[in-house]
């Protein structure tokens, strides 16, 4: 059996590290895995990995799009996309699962040409709200709902992925809409019951459709005791807040740790994994910002250190670090926006209200005073239930037999 996976990045950030662990699982079960990707090309993969196009490629792609609003149509990576066709032909997969198509290195339209002429079914895990809309991979925060009807005059088409001249979000809707509502051997897979429920109020309501929760190692994910991220910033006394992101942004709260920091006293400790150098050098002084690390042990390490994990984002199609922190046995505060509140219950932290300062201060302190061990085998369970890759994998394989089953 094969699995053939296409993803914008490979074993990187949430989404690479997803099809990663997927192709291992494959490889487990006695498959073969490939995995084909735009960028990030330098990863090591246990799958059989396939570029697709080069570095000018995305370059060029990526300037398209910033002209003509055109993100992943047009003549964009039209003939990278062929040359992966040509490879996929060779390989014959007996599933292709698709992870996120944006990302300046597919072309849509050439690609889902080539699934409706094939067999092959295809599965699509959607980990944003990019496939049903006109533009944005996120409309939460410019509250815009276009995307149930039609979408035009894009309010945030400077954002990602942005164009700076033309709004093509109108014919964008139309062309995404009319592409992936072709295939016929497609099944959606949102990460979310939040998102799922975005895709009934959409164009690609009649698709088959079923939440699959993304999966956590906790081989690696688990307590860890060293100290590391307390013994390396001098913070053994501080009770440690933790934030972790593969990017932020205002998407991801980021003004909001800001204004958290000046409310909290020096017995307390923000920290921040996954920011820029320029975003680290604008912090204030009383945040700890740590560039992104590809180290998942370290990361874990530093997941055990704290004693909350805070995913203040704004919009989460699923908030894979909440859940990182929580088979660490750390507990969590979220804000009660998008998926976020899905992860998370009484025993393993609060959920507040988004932008509410003060009323995240207060759940900090009441966590502080109940203390971190009173939630952690509560949050190490609620992961082992719902979030441990070996089930949330397995339930991939089991779409997967029973849709080559049904091929057959």
């Amino acid at each position: 059996m094969k699995l053939l996976q296409i993803n914008s990045v490979i074993n990187t950030s949430s989404t690479g590290r997803i099809a990663e662990e997927i192709g291992q699982k494959a490889l487990a079960l006695g498959w073969e895995s490939f995995i084909a990707y735009g960028r990030e090309h330098n990863r090591p993969s246990d799958s059989k990995k396939i570029r697709i196009g080069n570095d000018l490629d995305i370059k060029l792609h990526g300037v398209r799009t910033r002209i003509f609003d055109n993100h992943s149509l047009g003549q964009s990576s039209r003939l990278a996309t062929k040359k992966l066709i040509s490879e996929i032909e060779k390989i014959s997969p007996d599933i292709i699962h698709l992870h996120n198509l944006h990302g300046y290195y597919l072309n849509i339209e050439v690609l889902f040409n080539f699934l409706k002429t094939s067999s092959t079914p295809a599965v699509w895990t959607l980990h944003d709200c990019w496939a049903f809309t006109g533009h944005c991979t996120y409309f939460e925060l410019a509250s815009c709902n276009k995307w149930q009807t039609h979408c035009h005059h894009c309010p945030i088409s400077n954002k990602y992925p942005a164009s700076y001249l033309i709004d093509r979000s109108k014919k964008n809707f139309s062309e995404k809409k009319e592409i992936f509502t072709s295939l016929k051997n497609l099944t959606l897979i949102p990460v979310s019951h939040w998102l799922k429920n975005l895709i009934q109020k959409s164009f690609l309501k009649s698709i088959p459709t079923s939440v699959i929760y993304n999966g956590i190692d906790t081989k690696i994910f688990k307590p860890y005791f060293e100290q590391v991220l307390r013994k390396k910033y001098n913070l053994n006394d501080k009770f440690i807040l933790l934030g972790v992101a593969s990017e932020w942004s205002v998407r991801k709260g980021l003004e909001d740790y800001i204004k958290l920091s000046k409310e909290l006293d020096n017995d307390h400790q923000i920290v921040l994994i996954g920011l820029s150098q320029k975003q680290i050098r604008e912090l204030p002084e009383n945040i700890i910002g740590i560039e992104k690390t590809e180290n998942v042990v370290e990361l874990a390490q530093y997941y055990s250190d704290a004693d909350l994990i805070l995913n203040i984002s704004y919009v989460e199609s699923f908030g894979l670090t909440t859940v990182e922190g929580f088979a660490c046995g750390t507990p969590g505060i979220v804000y009660n926006a998008t998926a976020s509140p899905e992860l998370i219950d009484k025993s393993t932290g609060m959920i507040v209200e988004k932008g509410n300062i003060a009323e995240l201060v207060s759940a900090i302190k009441q966590m502080k005073d109940t203390g971190k061990s009173h939630f952690s085998e509560a949050c190490i369970n609620r992961v082992k239930k719902y979030f441990d890759k070996e089930k949330q994998y397995q339930d991939y394989f089991d779409l997967y037999n029973r849709l080559i089953n049904n091929r057959n």
